[in-house]
């Protein structure tokens, strides 16, 4: 089981939970269960998860709080959400906290496992190896994207977000040339709609703040099609 996938469970139902983890397990992924949101997260970040699978009605901290807590921390882990309730908002809901997927209990663990497995596939297609770059210059500033750190010229260096950290890596692997709204809102909100578009732009306004030190260093807007990191010379 050396390439294992590490699944975080977290289920307050101790027997489904129990059940779900060997099942997990006997389908060669290492599971780590957790039995509240608590509990959970704690667990999340001791440790390092290719996806996340939250139930949503737990005590002490539910599955959107949950969710929204690993999403402000990792912006591409996949979640999947166990609920009861089949409610639209409740599903609207989770989507807006950064959900994958959703399952209704009781479900069929077959559909689950087909999921799982789409989800970690379609993560695993997404980690190119221009990606995989960490560092960029961008006009007087410097990007260590694994660190979040932006630094322009000897300056002490500021502490990126997450999201906004993963939006300046992405216009800064497409400097000069058009990154697609669609591309960033898939990538790193994981889907396009009114919201996360809405969510977006409050970030490219965020990244023109902090970018405006250089004025060879602008975002242009690139009217319905997305935006445009440039750097003049």
């Amino acid at each position: 089981m050396a390439d294992a996938k590490n699944i975080l469970l977290v289920e307050d139902d101790p027997n489904f939970g129990i059940v779900l983890r060997d099942y997990l397990n006997l389908n060669s992924f290492q599971v780590t269960l957790a039995k509240n949101g608590m509990e959970g997260f704690d667990k999340y970040k001791k440790g390092d998860y290719d996806l996340c699978i939250l139930d949503v009605m737990m005590p002490y901290k539910d599955g959107y709080t949950l969710a929204k807590e690993i999403r402000e921390d990792n912006t591409s882990v996949p979640i999947i959400f166990l609920t009861a309730k089949s409610m639209k908002e409740d599903v609207l809901q989770g989507y807006k906290v950064g959900a994958d997927d959703f399952l209704n209990k009781p479900f069929d663990s077959e559909v689950l496992l087909a999921k799982i497995k789409t989800l970690l596939k379609r993560k695993s297609s997404q980690t190119t190896v221009s990606q995989k770059q960490t560092d960029f210059q961008i006009g007087d500033f410097h990007l260590n994207a694994k660190l979040r750190f932006l630094t322009y010229k000897k300056e002490d260096p500021i502490k990126l977000s997450p999201k906004e950290n993963d939006l300046l890596k992405l216009l800064a692997l497409h400097l000069n040339d058009l990154m697609p709204r669609e591309l960033a809102l898939t990538q790193i909100w994981r889907d396009d709609n009114y919201f996360t578009s809405r969510s977006m732009d409050v970030y490219i306004a965020k990244l023109r703040k902090y970018l405006k030190q250089d004025s060879k260093v602008e975002i242009l807007n690139i009217h319905g099609e997305g935006f445009r990191l440039v750097v003049h010379a």
